[in-house]
């Protein structure tokens, strides 16, 4: 028997990723399983990849379903985690791979989301400065976006350190349709995604207050972009150095803050992220080098935005709340082709 743990929304991508994980994860157990529209269905009709969890039953998604667990993910819609956990017991430690306790900015909130405002939970990304001793100690934890953690991780220390301009950060950020969740939407058929980019939400896409708050930046101009691929993001930085900061400076501050991560890398010098490499991993890959004619830095990441942009996140997040390895039931490797 290990620490009982429960997944409401389990039938959508993010959901169907994270108990992938939990069923290979040594000292977790699932116990519930909740979803809407496939309430009284089996599990492996559903994800029929799960083949060890496909004799669970998905529940209604409701606190009594949710009950006996010692954990729980909410994999719920924008505007449904806060309501839910409102209902569950202090006792239970819970990750949101939601946003709506992200932002500690009303204001922010109000421009980009709308609805109604909850206060900030601890953030979920270990690698910020100080961020592992917060999350260790919490009871509630607000996972990142997927977006937002391919932009935070390469941004945060160079701004932390001073290298670059705060107000002038330009993020495009290419993601697979898996990030639009498991809706049947026809602008995510088939027939119109493959062949096909697109630029979607630009100028008011959701992650930008989130990556400012993590991230420290000011100003930022930020196009999401859709890509024909099921998973996976690139995310491609372009920052504007402050006098007399270099590359060399630039790639000294990312290894500053990430050595001893055990999954943020940053790569050789001329080697560049590519998402089928992160795949299926928790892990994030990163790179700076300096654009020759406008001198700025161009930093890229890339992250599986089912593994590190959101699953694979929340795990790392629960391992730290429960004491346990950190990297329990994650891979740094991933899977190709």
């Amino acid at each position: 028997m290990g620490v009982r743990v429960a997944v409401a929304g389990a039938s959508g991508y993010a959901g169907g990723e994270l108990l992938r994980l939990v069923a290979a994860h040594p000292d977790l157990e699932v116990v519930a399983v909740t979803a809407h529209a496939n309430a009284g269905q089996s599990l492996g009709a559903v994800h029929p990849n799960l083949r060890s969890l496909a004799h669970l039953v998905f529940g209604e998604t409701s606190p009594e379903t949710l009950a006996d667990a010692d954990l729980i993910f909410l994999a719920l819609p924008h505007g449904a985690s806060a309501d839910l956990a409102a209902h569950l017991p202090q006792s239970v430690k819970i990750v949101d791979l939601g946003s709506d306790h992200r932002l500690a900015d009303e204001a922010a909130h109000s421009r980009y989301y709308g609805g109604d405002y909850h206060q900030p939970w601890t953030y979920g990304l270990p690698e910020l400065a100080g961020q592992r001793t917060e999350i260790t100690a919490a009871q509630r934890v607000a996972n990142t976006g997927c977006h937002a953690v391919a932009a935070i991780l390469p941004i945060a220390p160079l701004v932390a350190a001073g290298l670059v301009e705060p107000a002038d950060v330009v993020v495009t950020s290419a993601s697979g349709t898996s990030g639009a969740g498991r809706s049947a939407l026809v602008n995510l058929l088939g027939s119109e995604v493959m062949g096909d980019l697109s630029g979607y939400k630009v100028g008011a896409h959701r992650h930008v207050p989130e990556i400012k708050q993590a991230s420290g930046v000011t100003s930022l101009t930020f196009v999401p972009v859709l890509a024909p691929m099921p998973r996976g993001i690139l995310s491609t930085v372009a920052v504007r150095p402050v006098a007399g900061a270099t590359e060399v400076d630039a790639r000294a501050a990312l290894v500053a803050a990430y050595a001893d991560e055990p999954f943020v890398y940053l790569l050789d010098a001329g080697q560049q992220p590519h998402t089928s490499a992160t795949a299926g991993s928790n892990s994030a890959h990163l790179q700076v080098v300096t654009d020759q004619d406008s001198g700025r830095f161009v930093l890229t990441c890339t992250i599986d935005n089912l593994g590190k942009g959101a699953a694979g996140q929340a795990l790392q997040n629960a391992n730290l709340m429960l004491g346990l390895d950190e990297t329990a039931g994650l891979s740094a490797n991933g899977v190709s082709p």
